[in-house]
């Protein structure tokens, strides 16, 4: 499986899993009811509504930005990725890293979610002691038609604020670690600048694809 197939694949079931909490969830609530409470949630909504069913392209974008990237800690991904070269990165360019991978997700997810169908979520139990704050929630993806099912891990940490998706590991790849090593040679051949200018080039090719 190529590298690209890798990320694709990641995307696609994180988006399907629905990376989502809601604002409204119980402070005290496990991180493990949370994702399965959430997840049926959002993929009850990209299987109802009418108009991410039509494919309205707004609305996709909009469930998004408002029930998946508000509850993922994209600067902590980013700077695990980026690993020691967010040290030297400026506080500019910090910004652009995370804004960049965020517009990335976005139109990603965004595509995926539309493909949301009848799959099927078996989850794990949690192996975690109650105090602990740094969790991995497992189940898997299961689908139709004979599919070998897809195995799907979070990591969440408890913030202030409560729980937050900071990696997923989609058949044994984690997404951290798949992004390292492409940043890696990024950074090593362009600097950190040369890196913003590679995710503006993706995001600018995903928004052609989404209005081609």
């Amino acid at each position: 499986m190529t590298l690209h197939s890798l990320k694709s694949l990641f995307l696609l079931a994180a988006a399907t899993a629905a990376f989502a909490f809601a604002a409204d969830a119980p402070a005290q609530e496990a991180p493990d009811a949370l994702v399965k409470r959430i997840t049926a949630e959002v993929m009850d909504t990209a299987k109802n509504d009418k108009e991410i069913k039509a494919g309205n392209r707004k609305r996709i974008l909009q469930v998004v930005e408002d029930k998946i990237l508000p509850h993922v800690d994209l600067e902590r991904t980013v700077s695990m990725a980026v690993g020691r070269h967010w040290r030297e990165a400026t506080p500019q360019q910090r910004r652009q890293l995370t804004e960049e991978f965020r517009t990335m997700l976005i139109r990603t997810y965004a595509g995926a979610l539309s493909l949301v169908g009848d799959q099927k979520l078996v989850y794990m139990p949690l192996r975690a002691a109650p105090d602990d704050t740094d969790v991995t929630v497992r189940f898997e993806v299961r689908q139709l038609r004979g599919r070998d099912p897809v195995q799907v891990s979070y990591r969440l940490y408890k913030a202030t604020d409560g729980w937050k998706v900071y990696d997923v590991n989609v058949l044994g790849v984690w997404l951290v670690e798949t992004y390292k090593s492409s940043f890696s040679n990024e950074i090593a051949r362009d600097g950190i600048d040369g890196l913003i200018r590679t995710l503006s080039d993706r995001n600018r090719e995903l928004a052609a694809r989404a209005t081609g």
